[in-house]
């Protein structure tokens, strides 16, 4: 029988000291779940709860929640506390109880209580998503293997059948990114060679998925009428988000391509670069001669397409992009919705679960953690600045020479700003969550309003949002929706 220790109340500690959140949530630190109706007790990895929920130790339901007193103390040694036990958390209303022997780990528990059109989980991630957390790895991986031939059978048919088309890319998307979901929060229990052993069949069908939906989607994606489905089908949680962004980054990964290799673009772009767009450039390079600052320096060794191995790597980025959000965490709504600590987790949760936990493409890693860099500008957060930071510590004579690398050793060596695909998914990542047409806190904008206050507050007041892609992609919406227009 494995030793008792007392237990302590999760929000009491965490209501005590709120930097023990932050430990929590670095170190591999578990808790212990006891059902207060049938008295079952379940010891859980802390990452997974608060991934599940963001505030699941304060949300009233039939769990409740404890931090072993052995723990505390360890939580005070990685805060570097001169004390085992703070004075605060050391006071008798501090609530005490003997534990059971902690049982084998199992899924973490869902809220068993629903606000008014369902729990926090249930309108973040659809109705199906409890279903797919019961499902074995080996159950998901054929789910997502069945949507791929399915997408295979619809791209080789002639005349295409465009309705079952759009349904099959929009649930086979949905699934696929639930069920990486919910293979990571399993994943999250484990050491990272053991994740990765775990993950790695949901990695290689989830390629396979996204090679399958690059088929289909690439032809005629102007005239059909996927995006307005998608839009009809959203209810505006993070699984719609999530699978609008990575089908509208395909979409426009394809504009991309086909602009650049079929038309005279990158001539025009260098005749109209001087007078249009080098003082952005020059604001982002201000140790650069202004005459130095050329398209070929904006993008290192200029403009050009995009490969398909890339293409696939970036469009897989796109689809796991958000793996990390919880349920509690809205988009860019209002004041009161709003914690950026919050916000900044799931970046956070994202990015390591898939650097460390996958094998995916590292290139579709650093997607999940770099999509809120916005140039450095103070608004925005992430990984990179934070690298890029203590890099300038160690050379500050070091200079990024470049704003945008397709490639990925430049931004590993701080030689450029950001990373292509990257700001292509901050563009379509803002651009989706303010058009959303269920927004909770402000009405959704139009296409054209969208634009324009993108224009306004991401490129004139502040340098978030690459000025040259985001003129691309103006491009893209507008005639997206003159095609729908006419159809």
């Amino acid at each position: 029988m494995a030793e008792e220790t007392a237990l302590i109340l999760l929000r009491d500690v965490i209501s005590a000291n709120n930097s023990y959140l932050e430990v929590l949530l670095r170190e591999s630190f578990t808790v212990v779940c006891i059902n207060e109706n049938s008295g079952k007790t379940r010891v859980l990895p802390f990452k997974a709860l608060y991934t599940n929920n963001s505030l699941f130790w304060i949300r009233k339901g039939e769990w409740t929640y404890f931090l072993r007193e052995t723990d505390l103390a360890s939580l005070d040694a990685k805060l570097q506390c001169p004390n085992a036990v703070p004075s605060e958390l050391s006071a008798p209303a501090l609530e005490v109880i003997e534990a059971p022997a902690a049982p084998e780990q199992s899924p973490p528990p869902l809220e068993s209580e629903t606000d008014e059109g369902g729990s926090p989980e249930e309108t973040s991630f659809g109705h199906n998503y409890s279903e797919i957390l019961s499902m074995t790895v080996n159950e998901r991986t054929q789910v997502i293997d069945e949507a791929a031939k399915r997408l295979d059978s619809l791209a080789a048919q002639r005349p295409r059948q465009r309705k079952a088309a759009v349904e099959a890319l929009i649930e086979s998307t949905r699934n696929a990114a639930l069920i990486n979901r919910a293979t990571l929060l399993g994943a999250m229990q484990l050491a990272d060679g053991e994740a990765k052993k775990h993950t790695q069949s949901t990695v290689n069908s989830t390629q396979e998925m996204v090679k399958s939906t690059t088929q289909l989607i690439t032809r005629s994606i102007f005239s059909d009428d996927l995006m307005n489905t998608l839009v009809a089908k959203s209810n505006g949680t993070v699984i719609q988000h999530m699978t609008r962004v990575f089908l509208t980054g395909l979409a426009f990964l394809s504009y991309y391509n086909e602009l650049l290799t079929t038309t005279s673009y990158i001539n025009k772009l260098r005749i109209s670069f001087e007078r249009q767009y080098r003082d952005f450039y020059r604001f982002l390079l201000p140790h650069l001669n202004p005459e130095e600052v050329v398209l070929e320096r904006v993008f290192i060794k200029g403009m050009k397409a995009i490969a398909e191995e890339d293409f696939l790597n970036w469009a897989t980025g796109f689809l796991i992009h958000d793996i990390g959000k919880a349920a509690a965490v809205e988009y860019h709504e209002g004041e009161a919705a709003y914690n950026r600590d919050i916000v900044i987790e799931h970046v956070k949760i994202g990015y390591n679960s898939v650097m460390n936990k996958t094998n995916y493409p590292r290139d579709a890693g650093l997607i999940t953690g770099y999509h809120h860099e916005y140039y450095g500008d103070p608004g925005g957060y992430g990984y990179f600045r934070a690298s890029l930071g203590q890099h300038k510590k160690t050379y500050p004579w070091a200079k990024q020479n470049h704003c945008i690398t397709y490639e990925l050793n430049p931004i590993l060596s701080y030689d450029a700003l950001a990373f292509f695909p990257v700001k292509l998914l901050e563009i379509i990542d803002v651009y989706d969550s303010i058009t959303d047409p269920n927004r909770k806190y402000r009405k959704a904008m139009t296409p054209e309003e969208a634009l324009s206050m993108m224009r306004e507050e991401f490129i004139h007041k502040h340098h978030k949002i690459d000025i040259i892609l985001f003129d691309i992609f103006a491009d893209f919406v507008r005639k997206r929706v003159l095609a729908s227009a006419k159809s």
